[in-house]
This record gives structure tokens, sequence and C-alpha cells, in this order.
């Protein structure tokens, strides 16, 4: 599991839980990571120039619970974790297992989901092998902030 992360360039910031993303090429390096068009982080994402992708580790459900069961509408998840400004401004959340900001290139529709395509710019230092990520069957019993 993931949590995307955006900022505009005016300081609006938004993030949400995502199941949906992969690397997508290796020369160039792209990465591709699916919004909700329900969602109010694809709202703020289509304003942003830079998205950052979290990689969770095992032990961080309250993280996961925070950024895909409540609505950036009413929540400042940001205010609940600690971050940092990356490139773009796009936040970058201190306590994951691993992170990349991409510049994003492109956006593509695919039903109830937009994909944003990203160009890495950024991206955490390697962590010691062995860390366990979080994964989807960790975060089946999550109520969601907002239908997909």
């Amino acid at each position: 599991m993931y949590v995307v992360t955006a900022a505009t360039a005016d300081g609006e910031r938004a993030g949400c839980l995502v199941g949906f993303a992969s690397p997508c090429s290796i020369h160039p390096p792209r990465f591709m990571a699916w919004l909700s068009t329900a969602n109010h982080t694809y709202r703020v994402a289509c304003r942003a120039s830079h998205l950052a992708v979290h990689v969770l580790r095992d032990d961080q459900k309250e993280t996961a619970a925070l950024f895909g069961g409540r609505t950036g509408d009413d929540t400042d998840k940001f205010a609940r974790v600690d971050w940092r400004p990356g490139e773009g401004g796009a936040p970058v959340l201190a306590d994951c297992r691993a992170w990349l900001v991409g510049e994003v290139r492109e956006r593509v529709g695919g039903g109830d989901h937009v994909g944003f395509l990203l160009a890495p710019v950024e991206q955490s230092p390697p962590e010691p092998s062995g860390t366990p990520l979080l994964r989807l069957g960790d975060v089946t019993d999550l109520r969601p902030g907002r239908p997909a």
C-alpha cells in the first residue's frame, strides 16, 4: 500500500491511501499512481506539479487509517504526521519505509480513477532490507473516508 500526497502552489495539501500504483518504465524511469476521481486528493493533485508516493511498513496501520479512512475535506491529515516539503512542494512523510517525489508528466483516464504518470526527481535513501511492508491484506478492514 502507498500514501500519495500532493500540494498546490498556494499551499493546499492532500494525501490518500492508494492500492493502484506501480513502476511503469525503466528508461526513462516512470511511476504511475492511480487516484479516485471522488477523492479530495485527486482534486488537489490535478493542480499540483509533483506528487510524493510513500511505501508504508507493516506496522503503520495507523498512518494507513489516517490517509485511507479520513477525508481531507474535513481533516487536516498533515497536522497529525511529521512531514516536510519535497521537490515541487509535495509533502514527504518523515516516517515511512521509502518514498519518491515525481513530477507529473501526464494524466490518464481509467474509469473511476485517473493515473498520474510521474518522472521521479527525488527519493528516499536506501533502507536496510527485511523491513516488512504494509500490504492490501493488512488494511481490508478499514472503512474508507469516501466511497471510491
